[in-house]
């Protein structure tokens, strides 16, 4: 049975005795080290996929290096933006 609870601004919240407080897995201190870190591999892994797709013939290239050197790179990129939001302040 879910219970719907519509609070006024003023009142008061009492939680079970045996709630725990939340910590995050990460800590907010490492948000700017991660971003970054994350960003330059995942440009990185970007360049050298651009680098790959440019110089090599089409006869010559792996798609399976190309789907892994693409999917590692979008990872990186993409957890890279989620730290560099949180580090500004964007909460997603």
């Amino acid at each position: 049975v879910f219970r719907f609870f519509y609070f006024n601004m003023g009142e008061q919240i009492h939680l079970p005795k045996n709630t725990a407080p939340f910590f995050p897995p990460v800590n907010t201190k490492q948000y700017p080290l991660l971003a970054l870190l994350l960003v330059i591999i995942g440009f990185s892994l970007l360049s050298w996929f651009l680098v790959y797709t440019v110089t090599y013939k089409v006869e010559r290239r792996n798609i399976s290096k190309e789907l892994l050197v693409a999917t590692f790179s979008s990872i990186f990129l993409g957890f890279g933006t989620l730290f560099g939001m949180l580090w500004g302040g964007i909460y997603l």
